[in-house]
């Protein structure tokens, strides 16, 4: 069952927890009637459980962080000048809810941008909720104060080669002729032991925390996308950057989270890519099996 740790003090991320629970409930139920599906553009989906979902969010968050901004996906832009910002993803996953793909999460990020901050650049990741309502799964982060899924403190993974390493990537519903991205999931999906692209952002960077996936890269995400999730990846000891290695940003058009074990050779990978530059051989069997051999694996 979900829980939060007992022992660690986390004053943000434990009354964003239970909102996100509640909200969690709510879309769970949501599920299990069934509701109708609408376009908000020409192909991103929204339902019922979206909007419900971020009222019910927002009025809590109101309610337990008075005078913090407030940043939601489905449209709330509450004081976001504020010196805290709540990102709120009320149901990320949505194209999976309304398919009864059973792979959905909620996402509460908090951002803090001391004195001196201009509004418009990032503040400091400072909490970072995910709950996930169809397994139970509670991913809390506070800064300085770990990581945690269901109580219990998570680590990334210690694989440290891109070959035995699983990756996870996803693709946006718009302007998919557009992008690059099955280029690198051609690449990637070659020289690893497959990425998986199960169609939550929010997600795919908690079980990269968590050490299910050795590392995640994605174009074109959202703040409300990445807060949580980024933080988690941290204080579980991963690495967020770009694609070349470069800070990380919540308005960033290039997002890799990895375990820092093989963050050189993906970012490797990716400026050879752009830079149109021959890639080292994909290793055969043979060779991957004599590498294996030499670590005494």
């Amino acid at each position: 069952m979900s829980q939060l740790p007992v022992a660690v003090d986390l004053p943000f991320a434990a009354p964003a927890a239970a909102i996100a629970l509640e909200a969690g409930a709510l879309i769970r139920e949501f599920y299990d009637r069934g509701v109708a599906t609408e376009y908000k553009t020409d192909v991103d989906l929204v339902t019922e459980a979206d909007r419900t979902s971020e009222k019910l969010i927002v009025e809590r968050l109101h309610a337990s962080f008075p005078g913090f901004g407030i940043y939601g996906e489905e449209g709330t832009r509450d004081q976001i000048d504020r010196e805290y910002r709540w990102y709120v993803d009320p149901l990320d996953g949505t194209t999976n809810f309304a398919h009864r793909f059973p792979v959905f999460c909620v996402s509460l990020g908090l951002g803090h941008r001391p004195a001196g901050v201009a509004p418009g650049q990032d503040g400091v990741l400072t909490a970072g909720v995910i709950y996930d309502p169809m397994r139970d799964e509670l991913f809390v982060a506070e800064k300085g104060k770990g990581a945690y899924l269901n109580g219990k403190k998570i680590h990334v993974s210690g694989t440290d080669d891109l070959a035995e390493s699983l990756m996870a990537t996803g693709f946006p519903s718009r302007s998919r002729h557009q992008n690059p991205n099955i280029h690198f999931y051609q690449q990637i999906t070659l020289r690893s032991h497959g990425v998986r692209r199960a169609g939550s952002a929010a997600l795919d960077l908690a079980y990269t925390a968590c050490g299910r996936f050795d590392g995640y890269w994605e174009f074109n995400l959202n703040p409300w996308d990445t807060s949580a999730g980024a933080l988690l990846v941290l204080e579980a000891g991963g690495t967020m950057t770009d694609f070349g290695g470069g800070p990380f940003h919540l308005d960033s058009r290039e997002v890799l989270a990895t375990n820092s074990l093989i963050r050189q050779e993906v970012t490797t990978l990716f400026q050879n890519m752009f830079a149109g530059r021959e890639l080292e051989p994909i290793p055969t069997p043979q060779v991957f099996a004599a590498k294996r051999a030499e670590r005494g694996r």
